[in-house]
């Protein structure tokens, strides 16, 4: 429970990003709906996450997916893809809740498998029992984005973060890495440099579909 709690923020994060536009009790169906269905998934992968992440550009592709989904997120309410997969409809929020919980999941499933130490027992109890407070933990962040509509913003960076951990992570280009991490001064870490960048490109890019989007429909 405290692995999958310590490494879960993020996951908390987008899940409250995906779902803060539905109505009332289709918020709440989506939050649980999301969660439910991303233990489940934590379970599967739990079980294959060695394999899949011996895969190279596994995490690359993750990463990339996750720039896309933060992205998306600070535009859910005006974004022309979200008019054909729609994010204020339930089954989109939850969508991308898996798709999100899918990528950041790939590094906490191999600290919690080690902490559950082979027993699958421990593992479906601590992911299921956890569960409920990364729930109630979504349910406070979509309240507070409601108050303060910068946190959204804030959330987007984060996922931003995460995507640039997950490529970093990637295997296949761990030898590519060290090479540039050697033309960088000691103090300065290549890999804290890529995640604020990432971090940074989601937010610009989606500032930048939202002044567009604004643009168009004054035109309109």
């Amino acid at each position: 429970m405290g692995v999958n709690l310590l490494m879960s923020g993020e996951n908390a994060v987008s899940i409250a990003l995906a779902a803060r536009d539905l109505p009332g009790p289709q918020r709440q169906r989506a939050i649980w709906l999301g969660a439910l269905f991303a233990v489940i998934l934590r379970v599967v992968l739990t079980f294959v996450a060695v394999e899949l992440l011996a895969l190279p550009y596994v995490q690359l592709l993750g990463g990339l997916a996750l720039i896309w989904i933060g992205v998306q997120l600070m535009n859910d309410e005006n974004d022309e893809v979200a008019h054909h997969h729609p994010v204020h409809h339930l089954w989109g929020a939850v969508r991308i809740i898996l798709i999100a919980d899918l990528v950041m999941s790939l590094d906490n499933v191999i600290a919690v498998a080690a902490a559950a130490k082979g027993s699958p027992l421990l593992l479906i109890l601590g992911l299921v029992t956890s569960a409920p407070i990364v729930v109630l933990g979504s349910a406070m962040l979509i309240k507070i984005m409601a108050r303060y509509p910068m946190i959204i913003t804030l959330g987007a960076a984060l996922i931003g973060w995460v995507a640039g951990e997950t490529i970093c992570n990637d295997g296949a280009l761990s030898a590519i890495l060290a090479q540039w991490q050697l033309l960088l001064p000691e103090h300065i870490a290549l890999t804290t440099l890529i995640s604020a960048t990432c971090s940074v490109l989601v937010v610009v890019l989606g500032l930048t579909k939202q002044s567009k989007t604004d643009i168009s429909e004054k035109k309109l």
